[in-house]
């Protein structure tokens, strides 16, 4: 019930809507580490599949027609938490590096979306910022789907192939075509990311929060992200 996987998911949605971005950060990830490593250690195998399935189907599902971005990350991590904890009973190394990448992707995003001050869909179509923040944004949200040639599809595609060598062909096909479901409402999202010349109005909160001292900072992050990933499975292969 803790990290919000189903079927005790329902609470999770409703908090999310209601606290603060970088709030949000803790609760989609760290708050996950404990709950996670206990049902590995004392819960049948039969009971984490059947979670499994249940967050990504819900995830995925319960995410359409949603306006309010804080509910779309919610449904986002609900589904992410069966990868992830499909990842924690196929192997440590592989749920380590999906835990750093997952962690990474919404860091960023939580910030940026707390910097432009972004609560609802409707609040990107009019955002006025910089191309590179942007495309930055698109980039960890194609990420974040597992789109390749993306960082965040190499935990994904790591998971697939070990699903293939362990013959799970049901869990990876559930797997998969909750992941083409999420895609739907991440391109929601990113549409307008596309279109870099959106309609030109300013928000008051630009020259607060946001300026080049922070667009270098979620830069350096991403590239932190990616030498993280290179290194974790570079020690995968030696391993």
């Amino acid at each position: 019930m803790k990290m919000g996987a189903a079927p005790f998911y329902f609470w999770f949605p409703k908090v999310m809507k209601e606290i603060s971005w970088m709030n949000n950060y803790l609760l989609m990830t760290w708050q996950k580490i404990i709950p996670m490593t206990l049902i590995y250690y004392f819960m049948s195998k039969i009971m984490i599949y059947s979670s499994i399935v249940l967050s990504v189907i819900m995830g995925s599902i319960m995410a359409f027609n949603q306006t309010n971005l804080k509910m779309i990350m919610a449904f986002s991590s609900i589904n992410h938490m069966g990868w992830l904890m499909t990842t924690l009973t196929l192997n440590m190394i592989i749920w380590i590096i999906y835990l750093l990448n997952y962690f990474m992707l919404n860091f960023i995003i939580c910030k940026m979306f707390n910097m432009m001050n972004l609560k609802y869909l409707m609040n990107i179509f009019i955002m006025n910022y910089p191309p590179l923040l942007k495309i930055m944004l698109l980039i960890n949200f194609f990420s974040l789907g597992g789109i390749p040639p993306f960082l965040g599809f190499l935990p994904k595609w790591m998971t697939i192939m070990t699903l293939m060598y362990t013959k799970s062909y049901l869990i990876m096909i559930i797997l998969i075509t909750t992941t083409l479901i999420n895609l739907f409402f991440y391109l929601r999202l990113m549409i307008p990311t596309l279109i870099l010349s959106s309609t030109q109005i300013k928000f008051t909160l630009y020259n607060n929060k946001f300026n080049n001292f922070n667009l270098i900072n979620l830069i350096f992050l991403s590239f932190m992200n990616l030498l993280i990933m290179m290194f974790l499975t570079l020690i995968y292969h030696l391993i």
